[in-house]
């Protein structure tokens, strides 16, 4: 599985959107077709290493001696390794503006995603519902995040993870972090799963079909098909998809549990209630008025909570426990609804039925900025000013929503932001 930066529970997720009430998201590319992993190349050699990264080399070979890394391994792995700009300048990138929620679904799920999960779906069946019958995950929840994380492994990622992980330990933000990882991948060398030139991923370390970052391949890849090595990166995906199965029940999965189900709310209901964090049981919403969009009753969900990921113009949601578990791999809102959709869609379920408001363009991180300091100063503290809309930021905008007799939705919009320029 994959771990968000820091600790989340999935590993892709280290490009920031800024969505509402989400964190991070991994940003899916267009579907392509799976190639082949090209041949290892050689590490560039400038002129010198500079100084402080030969000190912290040096350093690091002393800690991985001590973490039980084997001085071969070490100066194997790391020969010639230098640090690379491209990943600093990845890790170091701030967007000035954010999607909304409905354009990273609208990519996520796109037409072509859900044919390519449809023909995966009937080329993999059998060793899908190997897995499933083994670990209880749903087979449309492994194709989804298949498809988010490689595009069902067209897209893995080429990048030298020994390398990118040294610069990131060296000077990237996370430094701590990136270091654990760096030792984590040694220690994938030293048992024998890959050669140090197959350990290819992504700028931040995350691998494979399914995208892991190394601590979480230690702690929950499986040997698949009993061959004595976890190769995530193999053409055959049985590893990979068994070891994202293995975490998502590691985290409590409940076979057959759908992740959630749109639904449609009755008039006057308190959009506060739409928070994701007030949990009832299945018939206590149902007896508020609640039904799915369609009209039919909610189901057998057991408990659940409400999502309203883009205010009360848009879709709402009752997401379940296993929402919950898609967050453990990666901690986003957005990325879970689009594993879930796109599970479904690959099922041969439709489009939500609800509109998207469309009509509203994203804040920019200067606006969100704003936003929160004004919020701040109008007695509704944000805890902070960061340009990205989070828990805190979206609570101060409900308790400021409820104090103006607003739809406390927590939606930030641009109206809501003139409204605090204005004094209103």
């Amino acid at each position: 599985m994959k771990a968000t930066l820091p600790g989340a529970g999935t590993i892709g997720a280290l490009i920031l959107l800024g969505l509402a009430g989400c964190s991070s998201a991994p940003h899916p590319g267009a579907a392509a077709p799976v190639t082949r992993m090209s041949p290892p190349q050689p590490r560039p050699q400038p002129e010198a290493v500079s100084p402080g990264f030969a000190e912290w080399l040096a350093g690091f070979r002393a800690r991985a001696l001590a973490a039980g890394i084997r001085p071969a391994v070490i100066d194997a792995a790391l020969a010639g390794v230098t640090p690379d700009p491209e990943v600093l300048e990845r890790d170091r990138f701030q967007p000035e503006f954010r999607r909304q929620i409905w354009e990273y679904l609208d990519r996520a799920v796109s037409d072509r995603r859900v044919a390519t999960g449809r023909e995966m779906l009937a080329r993999h069946g059998p060793l899908l519902a190997a897995i499933e019958a083994r670990f209880g995950v749903d087979r449309q929840i492994l194709l989804a995040i298949w498809g988010l994380e490689s595009n069902f492994g067209a897209a893995t990622g080429e990048m030298d993870v020994l390398r990118s992980l040294a610069t990131l330990a060296h000077e990237g933000r996370r430094r701590d972090f990136a270091e654990a990882q760096l030792i984590a991948a040694l220690r994938i060398i030293q048992d024998g799963h890959v050669p140090p030139h197959r350990l290819r991923g992504s700028w931040a370390g995350a691998m494979g079909h399914t995208q892991f970052i190394p601590t979480s391949f230690l702690e929950y890849a499986v040997d698949w098909n009993g061959d004595g090595r976890i190769d995530i990166w193999s053409d055959d995906p049985g590893d990979a998809l068994a070891s994202t199965a293995n975490y998502l029940a590691r985290f409590g999965w409940t076979p057959g549990l759908p992740w959630g189900v749109e639904v449609m709310l009755p008039a006057g209901f308190d959009l506060a209630l739409a928070d994701g964090e007030t949990w009832r049981e299945t018939p206590e919403w149902a007896a508020a008025g609640l039904r799915r969009a369609d009209g039919t009753p909610l189901g057998a969900l057991g408990r659940i909570a409400l999502i309203a990921p883009a205010g009360g113009r848009g879709p709402v949601f009752a997401i379940t426990g296993n929402f919950r578990v898609i967050r453990r791999y990666n901690n986003a809102t957005a990325y879970a609804l689009a594993v879930g959709h796109l599970g479904d869609r690959i099922l041969g379920g439709g489009p939500f039925l609800a509109p998207w408001p469309r009509d509203e363009a994203a804040l920019s991180v200067a606006e969100t900025v704003e936003l929160q300091e004004r919020l701040t100063a109008a007695g509704f503290d944000t805890l902070g000013a960061d340009g990205m809309v989070g828990p805190n930021t979206v609570r101060a905008i409900r308790a400021y929503q409820r104090a103006r007799g607003l739809p406390p939705d927590g939606f930030p919009t641009r109206a809501l932001l003139v409204r605090l320029q204005t004094g209103g």
